[in-house]
């Protein structure tokens, strides 16, 4: 039975035509080479598997080659031969992870020195540099910037931030790329055709995403779908071999959520779960798939889609049928969801909740969906809108109850000047206090909630009176402006203030529950800047906050004090009682003194 060679072996580049994604660095190499301008310290570094080591393998075939064609290689000289039969003395590799030692670089530093047997140069290839000890590289640092005219350091590494700028600084850096989808199925179609398996372009492409731009491991991958699938590589095969989702999932989770048909994505989840996988990679996958079919719905954008064959076409086929308002917050949704489930005690129901926001969100995409979202739409938390003299509003707000002694709802507004603000008639408001005109003030949504739930939502749920009245108030209110009740409502109205804000913010709260009211104004003391700057960025909140519990009609000022500390000066310390605390602590101190006849200065 013949020995099987794993494909990263058997198909591993040896010329640098072959390399797959790495353009920029084969053709620098072929024209130093050409130009006779080579380097005495090359640094290879980038991510596994995307062929550092093997370009330095031909570039030192390449430099040592008798006659080379196109600045390749020829393959048949005895310096190629030998190389290719593992018997060459010009090319040495040493692995830094096994020798890291200033012994091992002592050991290097004497080989240097001997010239080639055959050749030109003498090519030293390091892989894993970074993990030489801090005492190797210094014991390297001048044979590496000057060494032997024959000899040439080649440095492999995947973690270039450990190498010591010192070591930086005598090398030439390539940083080599991770390896496109596009090229590693084109490298993979091309080892199929060599092997004799049939494949469709899906598989291919799972393979290629799976290994995440490294060529070693989708060629591993390869070895591995073909010995569960034989000769033949079909997509649900290879997803079953890798242990992966596969894109029929996520295609159909999305069409389910768009239908905005929960019970029937909570389902597909439970699948999702019994098949073994975690609920975070599912989320993850999601994510990942919503962000492909933004991808596809702009021209410019579908570069960034790395699919090739039906794949593309299939999400091309769904990116047109989903809008992409909901595609922004799904993808806004689920990555906040991602930060969330790796400390959310119960993940099933988070992620169950998250699938049954997003099947609303495909349904009602004006409207906010919870505190989850960070992507809610501004919205015009009571604004004071200012419309023209003619202009007839129409009511939409819902049934409230009309105080005893009070008219009917009017449709018809009052004749009012041109520059009166009118208070919002699309929701139902606490009364609002009339501004001037130039500055029209918003109640909710002008600041960022304190904590939890923000003062603006509060408000929404204080009891208000009616618009009608409202309306009323604001008349009366602009001629005296100033409620002369005010200070005794918000007397009555204290303690249910401070409750609610206590909820908000206890700081805040605290700060409030010492004020002190006169007529309309309020004088706050405050102990320090924090304080004072979270009231001052609130206080429109606040303010409405306390209107609307106390039920007051007319302006308040919010005036914010320093308490008064009375300074006292420390009081001089005399001799005597210094003395007297001296004998208190060690009597003998009194004896010594009355034995050497000390006085007190």
């Amino acid at each position: 039975m013949e020995n099987f060679v794993v494909s990263a072996r058997k198909y591993r580049p040896a010329t640098f035509a072959s390399v797959v994604g790495q353009t920029h660095i084969t053709s620098t190499l072929k024209n130093a080479i050409a130009r006779g301008q080579l380097a005495h310290a090359y640094l290879f570094c980038g991510p596994r598997g995307v062929g550092k080591t093997t370009c330095a393998r031909i570039f030192a075939k390449a430099i040592n080659c008798f006659s080379p064609i196109d600045n390749e290689a020829c393959n048949e000289c005895e310096s190629c031969r030998s190389f290719n039969e593992g018997r060459s003395f010009n090319i040495h590799e040493l692995d830094a992870a096994s020798n890291n030692s200033v012994d091992d670089i002592r050991s290097l530093v004497d080989q240097v020195r001997i010239p080639p047997q055959v050749g030109r140069y003498s090519v030293y290839i390091i892989d894993e540099v970074h993990m030489l000890s801090a005492a190797a590289f210094n014991a390297f640092l001048k044979t590496l910037e000057e060494p032997p005219a024959h000899a040439i350091f080649i440095l492999a590494t995947t973690e270039k931030h450990k190498i010591i700028p010192t070591i930086l600084s005598r090398c030439q850096i390539f940083d080599f790329n991770r390896i496109r989808v596009e090229d590693s199925v084109g490298y993979l179609k091309y080892i199929a055709q060599q092997e004799g398996v049939t494949y469709d372009d899906e598989s291919l492409n799972l393979i290629a995403q799976k290994a995440d731009g490294g060529m070693r491991d989708a060629l591993s991958m390869f070895d591995k779908a073909v010995s569960f699938c034989g000769q033949s590589l079909s997509y649900r095969e290879v997803a079953r071999s890798l242990n992966v989702l596969d894109y029929d999932t996520y295609f159909t989770t999305v069409d389910t959520l768009m239908a905005g048909d929960y019970t029937r994505a909570l389902l597909l989840f439970d699948r999702v779960l019994s098949a073994g996988f975690s609920a975070q990679t599912f989320m993850a996958g999601l994510a990942q798939h919503c962000r492909d079919l933004l991808m596809c719905r702009d021209a410019q954008t579908l570069p960034l889609l790395e699919v090739t064959g039906t794949l593309l076409d299939r999400y091309r086929a769904q990116a047109a049928t989903c809008d992409g308002e909901f595609l922004f917050g799904a993808i806004t949704l689920l990555a906040q969801l991602d930060a969330t489930i790796r400390t959310a005690t119960n993940r099933r129901l988070t992620v169950e909740l998250g699938l049954m926001k997003l099947c609303r969100l495909s349904q009602k995409k004006n409207e906010p969906i919870g505190d989850l979202e960070s992507f809610e739409l501004p919205q015009l938390n009571g604004a004071v809108v200012a419309p023209s003299v003619s202009a007839q509003p129409t009511v939409t707000t819902p049934q409230t109850q009309t105080p005893q002694g009070q008219a009917p709802q009017v449709q018809t507004p009052q004749p009012k000047p041109a520059t009166q603000p009118t208070p919002p008639v699309t929701q139902p408001k606490p009364v609002q206090q009339p501004t001037p005109p130039s500055e029209p003030k918003a109640t909710g949504g002008a600041h960022s909630p304190i904590s939890g739930t923000s003062l603006a939502d509060l408000l929404k749920s204080t009891t208000s009176k009616s618009t009608e009245e409202g309306a009323e108030q604001v008349a009366i209110n602009t001629l005296t402006d100033i409620d002369p009740l005010t200070e005794q409502k918000i007397a009555n109205g204290r303690e249910r203030f401070i409750a609610k804000l206590r909820e908000q913010s206890m700081r805040m709260a605290l700060a409030f529950e010492t004020m002190k009211v006169d007529s309309n104004r309020l004088t706050v003391e405050v102990e320090s800047d924090v304080l004072e700057d979270e009231i001052l960025h609130h206080k429109n909140e606040v303010l409405q906050l306390l209107k609307d519990t106390a039920a007051v009609t007319g302006t308040l000022e919010l005036e914010l004090v320093r308490p008064e500390v009375e300074y006292q000066a420390p009081k001089p310390i005399r001799v005597e009682d210094r003395m007297a605390y001296l004998v208190e602590k060690n009597p003998v101190v009194a004896k010594l003194r009355k034995a050497l006849e000390l006085e007190l200065e």
